[in-house]
This record gives C-alpha cells, structure tokens and sequence, in this order.
C-alpha cells in the first residue's frame, strides 16, 4: 500500500512538472510570434506539405499521439509507439495547381535496438511547356522539375511513458538542368501521463542546411558590348543567392475519451510557431468504433491574420481489418478545404500495411 501511494505522489509530481513545463512552452512560444515579414524568403516549402490521410483529416493535430509510419512528418517519436514489427505505407494526394503528391514508407521495429523507417515523397508536376525570352508562349519542348525529400528515421522507446525520435532529410530539388540539394532533421518527444489518457508531444522541424541552386542551365554566354566580327563570346554563370529551409516547433496534447466499450473519442490540439510565417493552431478530432471504423475532422487556423488562411477545415474516414493479430491493412480518405477560387480541395487517400 505505502509503495502504490509513493508511486501515485511520483505521479502527481511528475505531471505537475509537465504540466508547467506545457504552460511555460505556451507562453514562450506566444511571445515569439511568427515573424511574418520574413515571409517568401525561404525555399523548399514542399517541406511543409503534409501527407497521410488519417493526420491530414484531423489538421496535423495528432502530434502528441500520432503513432507508427503516420507519424513520421508530424512527430517522429511516434515511430516507436507502434506495437507490431512493423508497417508499410502509401499515400496520394491531389495537391494545388494540377500537382500531385506521392508518399512512400516503410518501417521496422526491435523493441531492443529501436525502430527505424524509410521514406519518399514526390511532387509531380507533369510536363511544362519550356518559354524563352524570344517565344513566351513555348518553344515547343517541355521539362519536369523534380522535388524529391527521403527521409531516413529513428525512434526509440526511453522510458514506458516516454518515445524520442529523429529524422534525417535529404531535400533534393531540379528544374531543367539546375540543381539545389539540402539535409534537416527533426526531433520529437511524446509523453503518456501514467493514470491518464493525455499524451504530450514537441518536435523541431527542419533544422538543417541552406540551399543553393547551380548548373548547366546557370551558365551563360555573352558578347562584348565593343561586338566586332571576330569577337569571341564569354563564358558566365548566373550566380543564385542562398535560402533558408522553413523551420518551425510545435507543441501538442491529445487526449483519448472512452464513450463505451466500442466507442473512443479522440481529440487533439497543436501549436506551431514558425520561423518566416504566421503562427498556426490546429485542432483535430476522430471518432472510432471498435477500432474498425473511422470518422475524422479538423481545423487549421492562422493566430495573426486569420483571413488570409489558405487551409482551413478538414475531414475524413477510415477502414481498418485485421486479418490476423499481426496482419491487417487500412484505408484512409482526407478532404481538405481551399480557400482560393483558382484551385480545387485537397484530395488524400493512403493505404497502410501492418505486421
């Protein structure tokens, strides 16, 4: 008895601590407001376009308890958490502007050495009709930049309350025959309350290197000013400025209500305090039924400038079957709302496999 009370206190100790340690991140975080007038002055913002169905459908709110491959871009702590060998995943997304999003992952986990996981996303732009200064309307050829980000992650369980992980990123960005490469990583901590179903969760986003584009295309030939007959052209290279990968920290609670035996509520909120834009406040909810089905919502929201948000509500479904007690596969849909007349909503479906 007097052992079950001194773990109770511990308890109480260790969750005020953390509920201060939330209260003080909050209001640090509020005091460094995003610094909107350095808006534009980054690159690689595919880095900011989320994928899975299950997290997209709920705004990213789930950083606190996103667990396996759905975790990796929002918290890659959660890799850890998963309770099976392991899990692949693919995921669609009709993005903005006729661009396609594809996601590609694939996990493994020892529950000694820690969990690790590979991932792809791919931007699809199709083809682009090439345009020079003597025909704007095309030249009759084409080209197709490609926007590629392989992820290499791990997770580790660290204590029976607490999962920490890290990504490693390898940006890589063509257009024609110029090239910028780039390396970031995040890191992520979740935490489970002991007597409670909350969960705690931080991550660093994108902290890494500047990128650069250079190439073939870059260089230029040009003719002396003093042009005679015989002159010869010289050699130049457009020389590019240096930019910055979009960096951002966000802090999240997510809390699991169950209604009965069949029925769970999932609720979750999330604060991200980014670098060179507004800060964002998401929110997020799934409802499930025995575990099998699924139906999810969100919001995204602007802390500053609420008008100007692009995203905003989100919703979803999703189907679980579990051939065996290791086997079982998921399908997961998310809507995402636009607000510009000049694109359609956001189309996500991923299919996962666990075993």
């Amino acid at each position: 008895m007097q052992s079950r009370r001194l773990k109770t206190n511990q308890e109480l100790i260790d969750m005020k601590k953390y509920i201060a340690m939330l209260i003080i991140t909050v209001f640090s975080t509020i005091i460094m407001a995003g610094d909107v007038s350095r808006k534009g002055t980054t690159g690689a913002d595919e880095l900011l376009i989320p994928v899975g169905a299950r997290s997209i459908a709920t705004a990213g709110a789930f950083v606190a308890n996103s667990q396996g491959l759905e975790a990796l871009y929002y918290n890659p702590a959660g890799l850890a958490a998963y309770q099976g060998n392991g899990e692949m995943m693919f995921s669609y997304m009709s993005y903005i502007a006729d661009i396609n999003l594809s996601y590609f992952a694939a996990s493994y986990n020892d529950k000694s050495l820690g969990s690790v996981a590979l991932s792809v996303k791919n931007l699809d732009f199709g083809r682009i009709n090439v345009t020079t200064e003597t025909k704007p309307d095309g030249d009759g050829s084409t080209y197709s930049p490609t926007f590629l980000t392989t992820t290499l992650s791990y997770a580790k369980v660290v204590t029976d309350r607490v999962t920490a992980g890290a990504n490693l990123k390898i940006i890589y960005e063509k257009i024609g025959n110029a090239s910028a490469t780039g390396f970031g990583v995040d890191f992520g901590v979740q935490y489970k309350f002991d007597e409670l179903p909350l969960w705690l969760g931080a991550t660093i986003k994108n902290v890494g290197t500047n990128m650069k584009f250079t190439g073939q295309d870059l260089q230029r030939k040009y003719y002396p000013i003093n042009n005679t007959v015989d002159a010869r052209p010289v050699s130049a290279e457009i020389t590019t400025e240096e930019f910055q990968i979009p960096s951002y920290f966000e802090l999240s609670l997510a809390y699991d209500a169950e209604i009965n035996d069949d029925m769970k509520l999932l609720t979750g909120f999330n604060f991200r305090n980014n670098n060179v834009m507004e800060d964002q406040l998401q929110l997020g909810v799934e409802f499930s039924y025995v575990d099998m089905f699924f139906l999810r919502a969100g919001y995204d929201t602007y802390l500053q400038n609420t008008d100007k948000n692009i995203y905003d509500y989100t919703l979803g479904f999703g189907v679980k079957y579990d051939f065996t007690r290791s086997l079982n596969l998921t399908f997961d849909y998310a809507y995402r709302n636009v607000n510009e007349k000049a694109f359609d909503a956001n189309h996500v479906f991923s299919v996962k496999l666990g075993f």
